[in-house]
């Protein structure tokens, strides 16, 4: 079977194309490893053009590059004959290339026109380039030639021909004057594409002697001049107007040949009066509107890039206001030849097949003419193995040694296409060109693309492995291509790895291995959002990112698709753009685009700036009326804050000069407003537009419009008849302001009369006042009053009468009949019987309850409070008098109030509460803690409430896990005030509940807590008072707290709520640290907590909370300050030990002993040397024995440290030692001593003076009473 052999070059980059692969031709690798030892036959990679247009002042330039294993020789032919390159002197070949140089200096250009071919063989075959036809540039000059005047009338049409000379390539033409200025042209003088000048009408101004047409010719860069002609325009017998007709091309129709792929120019000029207008219409199909465009004032239509489909007849027509003209163009499209399918370059192995085809099209049909190394393939030798058909040649069972190039050349009349292929015939090994170890990186669900470029004669067969296990087949999600790379059409993460192609034919195989990485999308999560900002203030687009950790991101903002602006106020962060300041400039769409190595995302929005809308422009009054005018305005720039409301105001200039005021509100669609106006005002007015960002300034003043004089339209306002004093009645107004007036000589006429009485009306009229005072009015009797506005020009409008009343007084009588009813030892009701109407003498506002303690019932003397006052409003006859102490005597009287004041006080009526339970006991203290007893004193309460019954108090222990143990009760008589309690348990809390009794019942209690000491140690008693709080909330009382050891404290409190939540929570005093917080199980009644853990000498600040499900706090007592006691040491004080005590009683008795024979044996053996050895040394620090507290002073030496001679140095310290060898420190280390009572000396010997610590010597002596002492210690 046939077998089409293609061949792809891999480019080797490291990074897949994500969205597509454009596949190509193959050839033989360029890869020098490949190509080394590789045969290969010609290939032409480089030719010049097939139309060469040379400059005569340069040297001829032909290319002719290939390539090809050997290196290619190269020939030339010029019109169809060997051109002998070595021959001329003129020509030079360039080395390993056939590209020819030739010198024309000093030569003529036209002896090497013609036409050359290049032919470029070696042993494996011969291309042959293009027909290169070598033409000369050429720019002749204008033929001499006498220009007469042109004489025309005006109206009449003209057309100044050019005919420039016929040059190489065709010159371009344009018009110009002497001054070579252009010619100014438009669509009434125009230039033809021929270069001709035609005017569709002539004007007088057309009258000129330098219409002078230029050519200039591109290759040799000059310019050629016609000689001018002369136009005169005469107007002695003007054309008249007249419809179109055509100039160019004459007649109603005319034909246009165009070839495939080039331009396209239809022209239509046309002649008339007036000038007319030209357009142009398909009749077979719409014009092609993206490769069309007009020129020459629409006289010319401009096609690109001609096409088949562009065949048809274009109507233009030329039209204007007498009427139009018609021309048809029948285009007619032809085409040079061009490929469908070139041949393309073969390699095939010994006994293959292969197939060259030459696919072309034109029009007319080109004709296909077959080649084989330049020679035409039937005149070429006969080969059994080739077969020619038409534009295919079928090459079977190649054998080596029969690699050829075949050239496919087709031509019609509009010209040729020439191509080389060779059919190389080769047996290769395996090669895979794909660089080893290469490592794809692809984003998720894109594909990925997996090269495996090969070679090899047969061509190989590509089999892929992943992970050197599984064979990949071709089926989803995998696809391999015939050029060997494999398709991953949606990569996932699970795609990832190592992956090998094995390039196989039967000389051999190949392996290479590659590397996929499949990484995760970036992903913009928080995008930019549309945002509407005031000027000068701030905006923040937020772009949040997420991206392949392994990928390295870049962040970029654009502004409407470009870069931000070099500007200060652009503040870019790691996931946000920030604008300060922005001003209208900021405006736009700004775009957060971040990208990685594979991919990118993007996210848009936009900024758009508002503020304050520019004040309305052009105010004016129209529709002047007495009292209304029309006003009209232009709004300002809104600033993309559409305006919501224009607001009018005016300015009186007769009566407020300087001040505005709002006269009405129009919508933000409207720009006109209706004004009603007053009289008597000098108005100006001016508006202000309102957006959603705020008021815009206020526009211009409109001109003044003044009012005429007219009666007042109101009267005052605010009425009021209100008397002042018993005996008058106060009659006040609001003034009206000057707007209201409407005229000069303002006034106010005041009327009054007493209500239910048949009198009339008194008035009396007043200028410039706003009340009026009527004397001598019964007390408190009601009014009508009416005030009414009056000027120059008139009365106002009839007022309406307003109610009033006449002064108050205060009330002439007290409440009677006053009751009190005691209800329980803290309210008692009060009844009384109303005062009459007519002894109020005002507008009764209420009662007024006074009363105070006078004492309590267990105290003989008077002890009177302060004074308490209830109000009760209204025609009450009856309170309450809550906030009563029990057990006592209160007084109280009722007085009577109106708007004038208090009347007289009732009568003082007594009354009696009766006892209540008492306040808790003022304190309860602990005292003489032992090991089984302590001393309970307490105060009694501040508050009795009544007869003290007796105290009661409770105690129990509480365990170190805060379980209560049973309950002891005791009673104690009311004049009690302290016990010991015996019989406790050493080492043990225990809390003690208090309180007093009443015979109405108990009290509140209060609690303690305190611990009894240990046998062998003395528990440290709390430094800090026992604290007494009451509880924020309700539920808890009885709050207190005491220290336990060093390191722990006691809380206990009573608690009655409902939730159980309750936590005790501590925090270091002065920190700012949280609160921390222990759970206790939450419960009715009494508890106790033991905090542990606490530092020692440090202050703690401790409060009980109750807690929700949500951990808001619902309850909480006060704050307690706790201070535990600093750390000592663990040793057990034996100056409390009665044992010590006595040991040392013993020891100062021995050592007296010793005083006393050492006295004797001085008196009776000689002089003792102690005084001696103090009076030589001077020692100022020997002290005698202190007064105050009976004990030695320090006796030491600064000079010596040695140890006492014949004593052994304690290990907790050094004796100090003098000369003498027998002082009182021989019996002692300096330290404090003291007498007992009866005067003996129990002064401790131990060494606590100096530190430092020295060895003394051995002595054989017996030990002194001080090592005996240390040996105790």
């Amino acid at each position: 079977m046939d077998r089409k052999r293609k061949w792809v070059l891999n480019s080797g980059a490291l990074l897949v194309i994500f969205l597509g692969r454009m596949t190509t031709g193959l050839e033989v690798p360029l890869d020098p490893k490949v190509l080394e030892g590789l045969p290969q036959p010609p290939t032409i990679t480089h030719q010049s053009s097939k139309d060469f247009i040379i400059d005569p002042r340069e040297n001829i330039l032909i290319y002719c590059e290939a390539k090809g294993k050997p290196h290619p020789s190269f020939s030339w032919t010029r019109n169809g004959t060997h051109f002998d390159v070595e021959k001329d002197s003129k020509v030079l070949m360039k080395p390993s290339s056939g590209t020819l140089v030739i010198d024309i200096s000093g030569e003529k250009a036209e002896a090497y026109e013609g036409i050359y071919q290049c032919t470029a063989r070696n042993e494996h075959g011969t291309a042959v380039s293009n027909n290169i036809v070598i033409r000369q540039s050429r720019s002749p000059l204008w033929s001499k030639e006498r220009k007469e005047a042109i004489m025309v009338q005006v109206g009449v049409s003209l057309v100044l021909q050019c005919r420039p000379p016929a040059g190489l390539p065709p010159p371009i033409i344009f018009w110009m004057d002497n001054n070579f200025q252009r010619l100014p042209q438009n669509t009434r003088v125009s230039q033809a594409l021929n270069g001709d000048l035609y005017f569709s009408n002539v004007l007088l101004d057309d009258t000129r002697n330098d219409y002078i047409c230029y050519a200039r010719f591109p290759h040799t860069q000059t310019i050629q001049q016609k000689q001018p002609i002369t136009v005169k325009v005469l107007d002695n017998s003007p054309s008249g107007e007249r419809r179109p007709s055509f100039m160019a091309p004459p007649g109603r129709s005319s034909t246009q040949m165009a070839l495939r792929g080039g331009v396209l120019e239809l022209e239509c000029i046309a002649e008339g009066l007036p000038t007319p207008e030209v357009s142009w219409y398909k009749e077979s199909g719409d014009l092609p509107s993206s490769r069309m465009s007009f020129h020459n004032f629409q006289k010319t239509l401009k096609i690109a890039d001609v096409m088949e489909a562009d065949a048809g007849d274009y109507r233009c027509t030329a039209k204007n206001s007498l009427g139009s003209a018609h021309h048809i163009i029948k285009v007619n499209v032809k085409a040079a030849p061009f490929w469908i399918s070139a041949p393309r370059n073969l390699i095939l192995a010994p006994k293959e097949t292969g197939i060259l085809t030459c696919r072309v099209s034109g029009d007319p049909k080109p004709q296909i003419a077959w080649s084989v190394n330049g020679v035409p393939i039937e005149d070429s030798p006969k080969d059994m193995s080739r077969k020619v058909e038409d534009a295919t040649v079928i090459l079977s069972d190649v054998q080596t040694g029969s690699s050829a190039v075949y050239q496919c050349n087709a031509s019609n009349e509009f010209g040729y296409l020439l191509a080389n292929a060779f059919v190389n015939v080769l047996a290769e090994a395996p090669r895979v060109l794909t660089p080893p170890n290469n490592v794809y990186q692809v984003i998720t669900n894109n594909p990925a693309f997996l090269d495996c470029a090969s070679f090899g004669s047969p061509i190989p067969t590509i089999t892929w492995f992943k992970d050197s296990q599984t064979s990949i087949l071709n089926r989803d999600p995998y696809v391999i291509h015939n050029n060997g790379t494999l398709e991953i059409n949606v990569a996932q993460s699970l795609n990832s790895g190592k992956y090998t192609c094995i390039a196989s034919n039967n000389l051999g195989t190949r392996e290479n291995h590659v590397y996929l990485e499949v990484k995760e999308p970036t992903r913009i999560l928080a995008q930019p959002e549309y945002m509407v900002v005031q000027r000068n203030r701030k905006a923040v687009f937020e772009c949040k990112v997420k991206h392949d950790p392994t990928l390295i991101p870049t962040m970029n903002w654009l502004k409407d698709n470009g870069e931000l602006p070099d500007d200060e106020r652009f503040l870019v962060d790691t996931d946000s753009l920030t604008i300060n300041d922005v001003t209208e400039e900021d405006e736009g769409t700004y775009t957060c685009v971040m990208n990685t190595t594979l991919d990118q995302d993007s996210a848009s929005a936009m900024l758009t700036v508002v503020e304050e809308p520019d004040p309305p422009t052009d105010l004016e009054l129209t529709d002047q009326r007495e009292r209304s005018v029309q006003l009209t305005w232009i709004p300002g720039d809104e600033h993309n804050s559409p305006t919501q409301k224009f607001l009018v105001q005016y300015e009186d200039l007769l009566h407020q000069a300087g001040v505005w005021h709002n006269l009405t509100e129009e919508e933000g669609t409207k720009t006109t407003a209706h004004l009603d106006l007053s009289p008597y005002a000098y108005y100006s007015f001016r508006v202000l537009a309102v957006n959603h960002v705020g008021y815009s300034r206020p526009s211009q003043p409109s001109r003044q419009y003044r009012t005429n004089p007219a009666a007042p339209d109101v009267n005052p306002t605010d009425v009021h008849g209100v008397g002042t004093e018993h005996n008058n009645l106060v009659i006040s107004w609001k003034e009206l302001t000057g707007l209201q007036s409407n005229g000069p000589g303002l006034q106010y006429k005041v009327n009054w009369r007493q209500k239910d009485v048949e009198e009339d009306w008194s008035s009396e009229t007043v200028a410039n006042a706003s009340k009026y005072v009527v004397s001598g009015t019964p007390t408190f009797v009601p009014y009508e009053v009416k005030v009414q506005a009056v000027n120059d020009y008139g009365n106002g409008p009839a007022p309406e009468a307003v109610e009033g009343y006449s002064g108050e007084d205060v009330p002439m009588s007290a409440p009677e009949s006053v009751q009190v009813l005691v209800q329980n030892g803290t309210l008692a009701e009060v009844h009384w019987e109303p005062v009459l109407t007519s002894v109020v003498r005002g507008r009764l506002q209420g009662y007024k309850v006074s009363y105070w303690r006078e004492r309590s019932l267990h105290q003989a003397e008077a002890q009177q409070e302060e004074q308490q006052v209830l109000a009760f409003s209204g025609n009450r006859t009856d309170g309450r008098l809550p906030g009563l102490k029990p057990y006592s005597l209160y007084t109280l009287n009722i007085r009577v109030v109106n708007g004038k004041g208090e009347g007289p006080p009732s009568p003082n009526h007594n009354f009696e509460t009766p006892e209540g339970v008492p306040g808790p006991p003022s304190f309860l203290r602990i005292k003489n803690t032992n090991m089984d007893s302590l001393t309970l004193e307490w105060g009694p309460p501040q508050d009795n409430n009544g007869r003290l019954t007796g105290y009661t108090l409770k105690y129990q222990p509480v365990n170190s896990s805060n379980e209560l143990g049973p309950v002891e009760e005791m009673m104690f008589p009311a004049n009690e005030t302290t016990v010991i309690l015996s019989d406790l348990k050493y080492s043990t809390r225990y809390k003690f509940y208090f309180n007093a009794k009443t015979i109405k019942g108990s009290g509140p209690t209060i609690t303690e807590e305190a611990v009894t000491i240990m046998d062998e140690a003395f528990i440290q008693q709390p430094i800090v008072d026992v604290v007494k709080v009451h509880s924020i909330g309700p539920a808890f009382t009885n709050v207190n707290s005491s220290v336990v050891g060093e390191e722990g404290a006691v809380i206990s409190w009573e608690y009655f709520g409902p939730d159980k939540n309750v936590y005790v929570e501590y925090i270091v005093e002065n920190s700012k640290e949280d609160w921390t917080k222990e759970f206790v199980n939450g419960s009715s009644g009494s508890q106790t907590y033991l905090i542990k853990g606490l530092k020692p000498g440090t202050s703690y600040r401790v409060r009980v909370v109750v807690k929700d499900h949500s951990e808001a706090t619902i309850h909480s007592t006060e704050e307690l300050v706790i201070t535990l006691p600093a750390m000592k040491s663990n040793q057990v004080d034996l100056a409390t030990q009665g044992w010590f005590i006595g040991l040392m009683c013993a020891i100062a008795l021995l050592i007296l002993v010793l005083l006393i024979i050492c006295f004797i044996k001085r008196n009776k053996g000689g002089k003792y040397p102690v005084k001696e050895k103090e009076d030589a040394h001077h020692d100022p620090e020997i002290q005698p024995m202190k007064d105050d507290d009976g004990t030695f002073g320090e006796y030491s030496d600064t000079e010596d440290h040695k140890p006492l001679k014949g004593s052994r140095t304690p290990s907790n310290g050094t004796v100090k030692r003098d000369d003498s060898d027998d002082s009182l420190v021989d019996y002692g280390e300096g330290g404090d001593g003291q007498f007992n009572e009866d005067g003996s000396f129990i002064g401790q010997y131990s060494g606590k003076k100096e530190k430092d610590t020295h060895e003394g010597n051995e002595s054989s002596e017996a030990p002194s009473p001080v090592n005996a002492m240390n040996s105790f210690v």
